[in-house]
C-alpha cells in the first residue's frame, strides 16, 4: 500500500510543482520551467485533444481529484474493519460523556 501511494502522489506532486512553478515564472534558469514553455505544452495538448489550452487545466484538476478519491475509497475498504472499530469505539465514549453531563447535571443544588 506504501508504494501504491508514492506511486500514486509522486507523479501528482511533480505535475503541481511543474505547474505552480512554470505558471508563475519562477524558471531558475530551465527552460521547462518558464511561462512560454507552459504555454507551449498547453498549446500543443490543446492541438492533439482539439479543445482550447486553457480549459486543460480544470480538466486534469478534475481527474486528479477524481482519482484521489477512488484512492482514498480503495484505502478505506482495506481498511473498513479498523475505520468501524474506531467509529464504535467514538460512539461508545461520546455516550459515556453525554451521560457523565447529564448526572452532573442532575446532581446540581
Amino acid at each position: 500500500m506504501k508504494w501504491f501511494l508514492i506511486l500514486w502522489a509522486g507523479p501528482i506532486a511533480l505535475l503541481g510543482s511543474w505547474y505552480g512553478l512554470s505558471y508563475y515564472d519562477m524558471s531558475f534558469g530551465i527552460f521547462m520551467l518558464t511561462r512560454d514553455a507552459h504555454d507551449l505544452v498547453f498549446r500543443i495538448y490543446g492541438h492533439i485533444l482539439g479543445i482550447p489550452p486553457e480549459s486543460i487545466p480544470p480538466l486534469v484538476l478534475r481527474a486528479i481529484i477524481f482519482d484521489s478519491l477512488l484512492v482514498f475509497a480503495l484505502i478505506a475498504f482495506r481498511r473498513r474493519r479498523k475505520i468501524a472499530a474506531w467509529w464504535q469505539a467514538r460512539r461508545q465514549s461520546s455516550s459515556r460523556a453525554a451521560l457523565a453531563s447529564d448526572e452532573s447535571l442532575s446532581s446540581a443544588p
